[in-house]
């Protein structure tokens, strides 16, 4: 096992995580109100702009407890943001309004 922290922290300045939980009940999940989509859109985004596992990581994950049949979760540690009902068509301003236009302010703590 190798303890690599402080590498991945020299490298990375965020970490997105996008809920994918899909569950089989009445309730909403990301899954079913667009998650995939909504992840390929952040991914696409951030390699637009050469930020991609440069300096922002992107992940998916299960339940973050804000779901909704308006769109999917969205966190972004380590700065402590959370957005529910996000669509694919929110992605661009979300991301611009974290990161800046072209991802300048990835390296800020805002």
């Amino acid at each position: 096992m190798n303890e690599r922290t402080e590498q991945h922290r020299e490298r990375l300045e965020a970490h997105v995580f996008v809920c994918l939980n899909d569950r089989d009940s009445t309730h909403a999940s990301c899954a079913a109100a667009g998650g995939e989509e909504t992840h390929t859109a952040v991914t696409e985004w951030l390699r637009e702009r050469d930020a991609y596992w440069t300096a922002v990581s992107v992940s998916t994950t299960s339940c973050l407890g804000l779901c909704s049949e308006r769109g999917a979760a969205i966190t972004i540690q380590p700065r402590n943001t959370w957005y529910s009902d996000v669509t694919p068509a929110d992605v661009p301003d979300l991301l611009e309004s974290e990161f800046g236009a072209d991802a300048e302010r990835v390296r800020d703590d805002r």
